[in-house]
């Protein structure tokens, strides 16, 4: 999780930095995505607080639906007006949080671990949390031959996307639960933690060098197509099963200077999760396009659709779960106890919300004052 000790962030950006990132043309952090002429500019409609463009940065996960459909639909060219919606997209957290620091993207999809790491690192100056966007979508898969209970995983090798990245944390807090030992550095102890990229986990388990993986979708979905087996929902350990997995976040200039901007794309950002939560076939269906459009290949049915159904899409930026995650991070030895107090500022989507009808959001006391 974030904002770990000085030689397991060396260790974690240098684990990142070897994975097969694209080259964005413009600020070599992530890779543009392709124009496929499914967001129309409206004749006649006029610039957003006089910018040409809003720059969107995303994951090609499913967890990131919101700004997959968005884009696909053209929910945010349609509030943005004349100002072109450019997306671009990102394999790695910390990859997008050198692009928003850079100037390169504006405002990003991003889960929790790399947005408390970024604010933490700037000392509370390089972002802010203004949204929610997703919750769940994780789960403990494993290899049913080798783990037929959750007592089983002890002695196992159970991979996780990253060093302390959020599902990392989650894996560690709940072995520590069952009374096991790890340590947290060299993913040793009474069960193996093995970091291995989402993109090479399919392949790890059908070489049978690890047994599982605590891992997010469509990750959970690509290994149970190949002969997996659920043995965990995360959602499950969860206050009413809701916990968050995916934010939206925003660089502290660009909404200091364009707060019209935001509330554009915060607008379409509501609009887009009403539009996923009334019409769960047809966004789906909008998400896999875009997948397809920004990486070449769509997922096929029996990897979509229960990834899919294991995603909720919230407004809600679900604060006070981020806190607690930190709080296993810190518990794991992977975090000093941070200060994430001003992490959130809710301003803006509270005002989208409540002219919609809504009730406000809540930064369980960690918004701006």
């Amino acid at each position: 999780m974030p904002a770990i000790s000085s030689s397991l962030l060396r260790r974690g950006i240098a684990a990142i930095a070897a994975l097969p990132l694209l080259t964005l043309a413009a600020c070599g952090y992530g890779s543009e995505a392709k124009d496929d002429g499914t967001a129309k500019i409206a004749a006649g409609a006029e610039k957003t607080d006089g910018l040409d463009s809003v720059k969107i940065g995303y994951f090609g996960n499913l967890t990131h639906a919101t700004a997959l459909v968005g884009v696909q639909k053209g929910f945010f060219q349609k509030e943005l007006g004349a100002t072109t919606v450019k997306p671009a997209i990102f394999n790695a957290g910390p990859s997008e949080i050198e692009a928003l620091n850079a100037g390169s993207i504006d405002i990003g999809w991003i889960g929790p671990s790399p947005a408390i790491n970024g604010y933490t690192k700037s000392n509370g100056k390089s972002l802010k949390i203004i949204g929610g966007s997703a919750s769940g979508g994780v789960k403990l898969v494993v290899n049913p031959a080798k783990i037929k209970s959750l007592k089983d995983v002890e002695g196992k090798k159970i991979a996780t996307p990253q060093l302390g990245n959020t599902q990392d944390v989650a894996f560690l807090n709940w072995a520590a639960e069952q009374g096991w030992k790890v340590d947290a550095q060299s993913g040793k102890g009474d069960v193996t933690v093995v970091r291995t990229d989402n993109k090479i986990t399919p392949d790890a388990y059908k070489s049978g060098s690890v047994d599982g993986a605590w891992v997010p979708e469509p990750t959970a979905s690509k290994l149970v197509a190949e002969g997996a087996k659920v043995l965990l929902d995360e959602s499950t350990l969860w206050p009413d099963k809701k916990f968050v997995i995916t934010n939206i976040i925003v660089r502290q200039d660009f909404l200091k200077e364009h707060p019209k901007a935001v509330e554009a794309v915060l607008k379409a950002s509501v609009e887009t999760n009403k539009w996923i939560n009334a019409h769960p076939d047809e966004a789906k269906a909008a998400a896999n396009q875009r997948l397809e459009t920004d990486s070449g290949k769509a997922l096929p049915a029996k990897i979509l659709d229960p990834a899919w159904k294991s995603i909720q899409f919230t407004d809600d930026p679900l604060a006070a779960t981020l806190d607690t995650e930190a709080e296993h991070a810190v518990k794991a030895g992977l975090l000093e106890k941070p200060d994430l107090k001003g992490i959130y500022d809710l301003t803006i989507l509270n005002k989208v919300l409540e002219a919609e009808g809504r009730p406000a959001v809540d930064a369980a006391g960690l918004g701006t004052s």
